[in-house]
């Protein structure tokens, strides 16, 4: 097993952690039209994880590219 695969497990751990911690601003009916504010502003340590969790999307993401290349 190369470096990236170890990469790609480790990111796909952290990376289901950290979107299930995540809290929801509106419920699932509300974000299919049932009402309720959809558009939230994230602030503090919420906006944190959000940032985090991009970040770590797009290190699974690029360990993936790079173990189908090489």
């Amino acid at each position: 097993m190369s470096i990236f695969n170890y990469i790609t497990i480790g990111s796909t751990i952290l990376l289901s952690i950290l979107i299930l911690i995540q809290t929801r601003g509106a419920s699932l009916g509300a974000g299919l039209g049932g009402g309720g504010e959809v558009n939230t502003v994230r602030r503090g340590s919420d906006k944190t994880l959000h940032q985090i969790t991009i970040t770590m999307v797009v290190i699974f993401a690029m360990s993936l590219i790079i173990s189908l290349v090489s």
